[in-house]
């Protein structure tokens, strides 16, 4: 059996961090897990190959939702990376590292040291921001931030039309307060995607005391008898292997598969592992629970007199011409994130501060993985950055094989569908100013039948889907928190030797895109582990 210092599971964004992190002192050993293949497939690095690699098997898990019960018993395609670089390699590439108040609330809730003023030298930590080094940001670093290569008329209108709504236009959505509209800031090196692989593992890949191993699907982790992770057991190429830590393991596969290997591995709750065919080792009543994810509602409107990417993809001069853009500039339509403006904006419910988030794209389609329409059109996704509905992730039973019963519950509480409701009449008020008059928006999503409240809702359910940041699947909590999976040090209470360090720990979801609070969060748990170390403290007292 192979012994390692550190053991981490998941090649995503927060186990790139974490591998890098831990190898860069020589003397220590570290093990780099993953369950899918090497990011060299060529539409991970062209931006708007997301469409390529979401819903195909090289690169995505493949998951889907439970039918909802409030989005008319849909199931919902829910992507999660399977590759080197998790979901860095098939994301919207958008930076965003929501509010103040979101971190602030999170120490509040007695999750010391994880207040915006603690994390956000986290943030800068591993920021190569295009502007330079600044209090808010940082350069030179792994994780390269850039504005986009490319604007669009349309666009550009629903900032004008934005800003006569109340919405003001902004140069950084990333100082703590993102209230306002502007083109988002990606992670791309010069018009290409730069996700967590290239930013963090391919520099420091000839470390010799960093082993990867990919193709590697985790069976469970070890415990012995007095609840210590010794190791863990995998399924490589068709073979069991095990693998021994003498340090720590941690567990960084994200908000569907952390809880799902926690589970198979006999720590959850007790009836949940009981239908599952599993042990139970240890009861921690909080693993697979409190879900929150941000639910779009896909609004779409057809625009005359203004060029959408509608027309362009169903003509031959214009594909030709996007492919030359790109090859010879690294820009064009082939450069674009999944969502190019972005809007941050206030509803009734929420008069202080931001609490809706929007994708606006100069394409429509009838959902993800269709083709675009052909008449000219726009898409104003709106989410709702803070649900109150919560949901679950379970397994089904012991089989890796077996997809997790994901349950997001959306829509499921009166909070959540009054802010629904509100957010459509936003967006229409944003797009009935004079700035977007002159291109005569109509909309057909969800249509303009639905007035009243009651239809509203109605019309949330059906065009409602996920903006897939899935989060707080084994949250964090202060002693005390019975229903906390870690504590504020991301130790898994009842089990010694084992931490999680990804999205699965946040409290509360942020207010804005996941990704780089998922960077952060890694970054401060690696800082943990080595002052840990270095102190030569107990790596879990539990």
């Amino acid at each position: 059996m192979q012994t390692y210092d550190y053991i981490v599971i998941g090649g995503g964004t927060a186990g790139c961090v974490m591998a890098n992190r831990l190898s860069a002192d020589p003397q220590v050993q570290v093990l780099l897990l993953e369950a899918g293949g090497p990011d060299d497939y060529m539409w991970i690095h062209i931006p708007v190959g997301y469409l390529y690699c979401i819903d195909n098997p090289r690169t995505d898990w493949r998951y889907r939702t439970e039918a909802e019960p409030n989005l008319n018993g849909r199931s919902l395609l829910y992507p999660r990376g399977r590759v080197m670089g998790g979901c860095s390699s098939i994301n919207g590439m958008i930076y965003m590292r929501g509010q103040r108040q979101d971190y602030d609330q999170w120490a509040a809730m007695g999750c010391a040291g994880w207040g915006w003023d603690a994390v956000l030298p986290y943030f800068l930590k591993s920021e190569d921001h295009h502007a330079g080094t600044s209090p808010q940001h940082g350069a030179g670093n792994e994780l390269r931030v850039e504005r986009q290569r490319l604007s669009w008329e349309i666009l550009d209108a629903f900032q004008s039309a934005a800003s006569q709504a109340g919405i003001p236009s902004v140069n950084d959505f990333n100082t703590g307060d993102n209230f306002g509209c502007s083109y988002f800031e990606v992670n791309q090196k010069r018009g290409v995607r730069w996700n967590a692989a290239k930013a963090f593992l391919k520099p420091i890949a000839h470390r010799r005391n960093l082993t990867i191993i990919t193709g590697a699907v985790v069976q469970q982790l070890d415990l012995d008898a007095d609840m210590t992770c010794t190791g863990v057991t995998c399924l490589i190429k068709g073979h069991t292997q095990s693998f021994k830590a003498r340090s720590e393991v941690i567990l960084s596969a994200g908000s569907v598969n952390s809880p799902a290997i926690l589970e198979r591995s006999g720590i959850g709750r007790a009836e949940v592992l009981a239908q599952a065919g599993v042990a139970c080792k240890v009861d921690s009543r909080g693993v697979g629970e409190n879900l929150q994810d941000h639910l779009q509602l896909r609004m779409a409107f057809h625009v005359q007199g203004v060029p959408t990417l509608n027309e362009q993809v169903h003509s031959v001069i214009g594909k030709g011409k996007m492919g030359l853009q790109y090859l010879f500039n690294r820009s064009g339509p082939l450069s674009m994130a999944p969502s190019q403006l972005g809007c941050f904006a206030k509803t009734a419910s929420s008069p202080d501060r931001a609490n809706v988030q929007y994708h606006v794209q100069p394409l429509s389609l009838d959902k993800f993985g269709e083709p675009l329409h052909r008449a000219p059109a726009f898409t104003a996704s709106v989410c709702h950055l803070r649900p109150s509905s919560r949901g679950q992730i379970h397994i089904r039973d012991a089989d890796i094989d077996s997809a997790p019963r994901i349950a997001p519950n959306y829509l499921s509480t009166e909070h959540d569908r009054q802010v629904a409701v509100e957010a459509i009449e936003l967006t229409r008020r944003i797009v009935s100013q004079s700035a977007l008059n002159r291109y005569k928006p109509q909309e057909f999503m969800p249509g303009p039948n639905a007035q009243t409240p009651e239809q509203l809702v109605e019309a949330a359910s059906r065009i409602g889907t996920t903006i897939f940041h899935p989060v707080s699947t084994c949250r964090m909590g202060p002693e005390g928190d019975d229903a906390a999976v870690v504590d504020t040090r991301l130790r898994v209470r009842g089990v010694r030797g084992l931490r999680v360090v990804d999205a699965s720990i946040m409290p509360t979801i942020t207010s804005g895109n996941t990704n780089a609070p998922t960077v952060m969060i890694a970054e401060k748990a690696a800082d943990m582990i080595l002052d840990e170390r270095t102190r030569q403290v107990s790596p879990n007292p539990h």
